[in-house]
């Protein structure tokens, strides 16, 4: 399983669905369907709590979040 790339829940409430996709297709992936299936608006999504997640990783990671 190590081998294995990471992957990213992405989740479409207008379509009713909800996959994983390798983190480095998610970009593609995203564009992709929401270009055939709502016209270019950005519907799919990663999934919000993943997103706020990783916001918050990056944040921290960056020392935004430390107090002066």
């Amino acid at each position: 399983m190590a081998d294995e790339d990471p992957t990213v829940p992405i989740i479409c409430e207008a379509c009713g669905t909800e996959t994983r996709v390798p983190l480095e297709s998610l970009a593609d992936t995203l564009e992709r369907h929401n270009e055939n299936r709502h016209d270019g608006e950005q519907i799919a999504q990663v999934d919000p709590e993943i997103a706020d997640r990783i916001a918050d990783l990056v944040a921290d990671d960056l020392g935004l979040l430390e107090e002066e």
